[in-house]
């Protein structure tokens, strides 16, 4: 990581945001970024993979967190890790392009808190019901 944020610092803004990484993660790898504001996305993947497709991922996510947490930043997504990854996982899982609308991320993004919510809801009615019959 150290290295990775050496190279993206070190790199002035009027140049691409595709690098070789094979020195950093092995052969055959590159890696595409985005700054925006503080905040640096790193997408690092094989050379089957098109960089343009890359960076358009990275702005599908960029565009939903911000849509997720209004102007994010580093707290946002440091104290609310799972949802990123949750966002993150309706765009790609296991390997594969889900979606890219961010609009239809965020609808799935919503039910599955509703989802959570109920299912806490739930749990802690069962609780107190439980705890209520054994007395």
């Amino acid at each position: 990581m150290r290295r990775i944020y050496a190279v993206l610092c070190s790199r002035p803004e009027s140049v691409c945001n595709f690098i070789e990484a094979e020195s950093i993660s092995g052969p055959d790898t590159r890696f595409v970024y985005k700054h925006y504001a503080t905040l640096y996305f790193v997408f690092l993947f094989d050379s089957s993979e098109n960089e343009l497709t890359m960076l358009d991922l990275i702005q599908v996510f960029a565009e939903t967190l911000e849509k997720c947490f209004k102007n994010v930043c580093e707290l946002d997504l440091v104290f609310n890790y799972s949802k990123m990854h949750t966002i993150l996982d309706e765009i790609i899982f296991g390997g594969q392009v889900l979606e890219t609308n961010s609009s239809e991320v965020m609808k799935a993004v919503e039910e599955i808190s509703k989802l959570e919510t109920a299912s806490s809801a739930l749990s802690l009615v069962h609780k107190s019901v439980s705890g209520w019959r054994s007395r």
